[in-house]
């Protein structure tokens, strides 16, 4: 438990049955009525954003994410299947929560997941990975300036620039937060 009071953004609070993210929390005083604290937070199920204001020094029910290793497997009906790590049990992810993270994900690639309880609320790449350029779409006109770009289809089905010295069969180094070519390996 928190006092409302020391509610600050990041955190997440357990209000009803509901998971919610503080985006933003402000202490409001009014000339003639009881101070109070106005929180924006986001619901971490649907993602939308809502309003609640908290009595001075109320409690509210904080929560703790526990994060664990996983493993991808292989997509499996509407989600993901991934192995924990820690336990060798086999997760199911859902497609909204991996989201475009799937454009970088292949068999073996490991990533932390936010549980609370079995639920998993999100999953981060590494931040780099090594991935094989499968296919390089080719441009319209032979002749490139020196600064330019070309398309690659990634093992995984990403597409991202390359410079045009990289061929299909390469492997190069993806930053996976920016979605960008890092380096030939």
């Amino acid at each position: 438990m928190v006092a409302s009071n020391n509610i600050n953004p990041g955190m997440i609070l357990s209000i009803g049955d509901k998971l919610y993210r503080v985006e933003s929390s402000v202490k409001v005083t009014v000339p003639k009525g009881v101070p109070f604290i106005k929180v924006k937070m986001r619901d971490l199920t649907t993602n939308a954003l809502t309003e609640k204001s908290f009595k001075l020094n109320q409690e509210v029910k904080d929560v703790l994410f526990t994060e664990r290793r996983l493993e991808f497997l292989y997509p499996e009906g509407k989600g993901y299947l991934f192995l924990d790590v820690g336990n060798l049990d086999k997760v199911q992810i859902p497609t909204q929560i991996v989201g475009k993270k799937v454009n970088f994900l292949k068999e073996g690639v490991e990533l932390k997941a936010a549980f609370y309880g079995s639920t998993v609320f999100s999953v981060e790449l590494p931040q780099f990975l090594e991935l094989m350029i499968s296919k390089i779409e080719e441009s319209e006109s032979r002749a490139l300036p020196a600064n330019a770009t070309r398309v690659a289809i990634l093992e995984t089905g990403a597409r991202i620039e390359v410079p045009p010295f990289i061929e299909a069969g390469d492997i190069i180094k993806v930053d996976t937060k920016t979605e960008e070519y890092i380096q030939r390996v």
